[in-house]
């Protein structure tokens, strides 16, 4: 089946693999690309601790980068998070660097939402030598929006990933479902588009392409694969949970949910029983800077980590390989 995503990102099936905080690594990339999809190294690609300046961090995101171009030939991404207000920070320049020096086929630009001039999409410190060094964009939006959308377009990006609420990690803070934000921007835009969140199986993928998506962009259901590098306790809590398992609460810069550990239920309660401001601040300290979601997710500590994930996870049932998973969720482009 003729699939425009694919084919502007030169893959075989519209399936793109979310960059998922601590959760990629060079094996785990390649594998997804192997199978066809688009694999995705995430900021904190292949790091067991966070690495704290800026250099050091480009230079491990070399290292794979150049692992990955050993596994696969096949298209792969780098993640570019865009900065607050349109100000690009020096981690996201120091990667920007190694990308267009190793020659990376795509970039995933994270924007953030409005710029301080009110305008949108990516800031130009990114978009300029992006687009001068040919390399393909993927954009999505931590706050998506028509507005966001249609700049995104204007400045000739590859494809727009819309984010529901649906996902797991940092959630929107519009709170609007997956299936109700894809025609939304679907009607608004021309380009190929990608429904993130909530989908976990291919009755997923067909009411995503349903509703206007061109394909769909998956993290939750590959978090329990062989290739992922999660805790193996964390695989195994996944398989067993279902989406009735999760609580929301708040913190900075919105929302997240997460399956039962001790320190969620003390987000959770400070998210009930403070202020908004002070259960951002109180949340804010327990989730450690990131190292939270680090602890509980790479380390299985579910004392003082988090395990976030998105609402899909009752459609999964067992550990399989990124293969078998890609080619479950995308039966119907064989």
């Amino acid at each position: 089946m003729a699939n425009r995503l694919a084919t502007a990102l030169g893959i075989e099936v519209p399936f793109i693999q979310g960059p998922m905080s601590w959760l990629t690594n060079a094996e785990f990339v390649a594998a997804v690309s192997n199978a066809g999809g688009l694999g995705i190294l995430g900021p904190n690609a292949g790091q067991t601790e966070i690495i704290r300046d800026a250099l050091g961090t480009a230079e491990h995101m070399r290292q794979e980068i150049r692992k990955v171009k050993k596994i696969t030939t096949k298209p792969f991404a780098v993640t570019l998070i865009g900065g607050q207000g349109g100000v690009t920070s020096d981690f996201t320049l120091k990667i920007l660097d190694v990308v267009i020096e190793e020659e990376v086929p795509i970039a995933l630009v994270n924007t953030v939402g409005a710029m301080t001039d009110g305008s949108y999409g990516i800031e130009p410190t990114l978009l300029a030598p992006l687009k001068a060094n040919g390399i393909k964009l993927v954009v999505r939006s931590w706050q998506p929006s028509i507005k966001d959308a249609l700049a995104v377009q204007a400045q000739g990006a590859d494809v727009y990933v819309a984010t529901g609420f649906d996902e797991g990690g940092t959630l929107p803070e519009k709170t609007i479902g997956s299936f109700s934000l894809i025609p939304m921007i679907a009607d608004a835009i021309d380009m190929p588009l990608a429904l993130a969140g909530g989908v976990a199986d291919s009755r997923g993928v067909r009411a995503a392409l349903a509703l206007g998506a061109d394909g769909v962009y998956v993290g939750t259901r590959l978090i329990p694969t062989f290739e992922n590098p999660a805790h193996p306790k964390v695989k195994q809590l996944i398989v067993d949970s279902t989406a009735e398992d999760l609580k929301i609460f708040r913190t900075a810069p919105a929302y997240y949910r997460s399956l039962p550990t001790n320190v969620r239920e003390q987000m959770v309660a400070n998210d009930n029983n403070l202020s908004k401001q002070e259960a951002w601040t109180n949340n804010a300290a327990l989730m450690q800077g990131g190292s939270g979601m680090r602890l509980g997710m790479l380390e299985g500590d579910f004392d003082a980590g988090f395990v976030s994930v998105g609402i899909g996870i009752s459609m999964i049932h067992k550990v399989q390989s990124v293969a078998e998973v890609v080619a479950e969720l995308m039966a119907d482009f064989k």
